[in-house]
């Protein structure tokens, strides 16, 4: 439900600013750093518009790989701390089997003195 309401949002977005730059046509001057060119708007709008989009989504997925990683990372050393907690349960469960049968032996030889 979440996706569907983000791309509905950029769907949105993305029919105001193609309004925007249809209403712009005129040309305008744009200034390079070694220049300068006569640009339609309209170019020079939907231009910054997607190169802000491919920033903004090239930033999102190496975010969300970095992310993804440390999930990696941390799922990684989960197992390894449950596969610890695994072993100290055994053998705490061995220690508590064997002072049980060593309680019974005990047991067993007050009875056969008495």
């Amino acid at each position: 439900m979440k996706f569907q309401w983000s791309l509905l949002m950029a769907l949105l977005f993305a029919v105001i600013v193609a309004i925007f730059a249809v209403m712009n046509v005129d040309t305008v001057p744009v200034n390079y750093a070694f220049g300068t060119a006569e640009w339609p708007l309209i170019l020079v709008i939907l231009g910054s518009a997607l190169l802000g989009a491919l920033i903004s989504g090239s930033v999102a997925i190496f975010r969300s790989f970095v992310l993804q990683r440390k999930v990696n990372q941390l799922e990684k050393e989960l197992a390894e701390k449950e596969g610890l907690l695994a072993t100290k349960q055994n053998e705490i469960a061995a220690y508590e089997k064997s002072s049980s049968i060593q309680e019974d032996a005990i047991l067993t030889d007050e009875n056969t003195t008495i």
